[in-house]
């Protein structure tokens, strides 16, 4: 038997606009394999049923990934009235059919209500774990699983278009927050039911939408070099991977001294000479929270003097940075 390929190291973050039918695992690996990358994960998984942004980290990115998932999404979403399903979205069986007999206005005054902070109660049909298992597992055995509100936040809730029993919006929200949940409660509270009929992804926190590429564009860019080089290897689609750093982009940074960036690569803590504070927009309320590890400590990011991102540390009461995810440059 031969030997298993490696793969090749690259390192950093690609956006992709996922297409609608696929999994998020299984676009991932396709793109893997179009960067012969050793290492890939993607951060915070779409349905198949749902399009759009999802960051695909390559290389040490993985290690950053959960800041990823901790960021804030938009949502472009159609929620059709009238009827309700086991999933809230299109793939569900029908529970009920009603008629819609609400006026525009006291739509829109219902989708309103939603907007600031709330508890949301997770779709049985979610990716959210119990005892090891995905609660939609537990879902298609039909067995109902209790579920603990978590707290969410709506931070922008705009009505795009309403046609017909057809509600077009866009969705703002922290993570954690269940899109199908929204529309269902939605759909609830008119009395006539809703489901998701139409999911997008159009941003993860700050991140250039205008750099997001479909699995065709990626594909023909590998075909043609392919083609016209001869090569397995693709560096020519490098540059479209942004850094590995910017999921980090809500931490304060600081530069380390050649002699303590040796201490980092083995999880030495240190003294900061100087902690910079992030430039970030603080509309984002969520920003706070991902600057902290599930200790309460802070997290700085921490750089060598000639700008590499070497390791996430938290900065504990003892006053030292604590190295906890170490970029290897091979």
């Amino acid at each position: 038997m031969g030997r298993r390929r490696k793969g090749r190291v690259i390192n950093g973050v690609f956006l992709l606009d996922k297409p609608l039918g696929e999994s998020s695992n299984n676009v991932l690996q396709k793109v893997r394999a179009m960067y012969g990358a050793a290492k890939a994960g993607h951060t915070g998984a779409l349905d198949p049923l749902a399009s759009g942004m999802l960051p695909i980290c390559l290389g040490e990115a993985t290690k950053f990934s959960q800041f990823l998932l901790d960021a804030d999404k938009t949502y472009e979403v159609t929620a059709t009235l009238g009827i309700r399903t086991t999933t809230s979205d299109a793939d569900g069986d029908v529970v009920s059919t009603l008629p819609v007999t609400s006026t525009e206005d006291e739509i829109r005054a219902a989708c309103f209500k939603f907007l600031g902070a709330s508890k949301q109660i997770p779709s049985m049909f979610s990716a959210l774990k119990h005892e090891g298992k995905p609660l939609y597992w537990y879902a298609r055995q039909g067995i109902e699983i209790e579920r603990p509100a978590r707290d969410i936040t709506i931070f922008a809730l705009d009505i795009l278009r309403i046609d017909g029993v057809n509600v077009e919006m866009r969705v703002h929200c922290s993570k954690g927050t269940y899109i199908r949940s929204l529309v269902d409660d939605i759909g609830q509270l008119l009395g006539c039911g809703a489901y998701v009929s139409r999911l997008h992804r159009s941003q993860v926190a700050g991140y250039p939408s205008d750099k997001m590429m479909s699995l065709d564009t990626l594909q023909t860019l590998v075909d043609t070099y392919r083609i016209d080089k001869g090569c397995e290897h693709h560096p020519h689609i490098d540059p479209l991977l942004l850094p590995m750093d910017i999921p980090l982009y809500a931490l304060s940074s600081t530069i380390a001294s050649d002699e303590q960036i040796n201490g980092v690569k083995v999880g030495m803590p240190f003294i900061a000479n100087t902690i910079i504070p992030a430039q970030v927009d603080e509309g984002v309320v969520d920003v706070k929270a991902m600057a902290l590890s599930k200790d309460g400590f802070e997290q700085v990011k921490v750089y060598d003097e000639a700008g590499n991102i070497y390791a996430v540390a938290e900065l504990k009461e003892d006053g030292y940075l604590h190295p906890k995810r170490v970029v290897v440059y091979s």
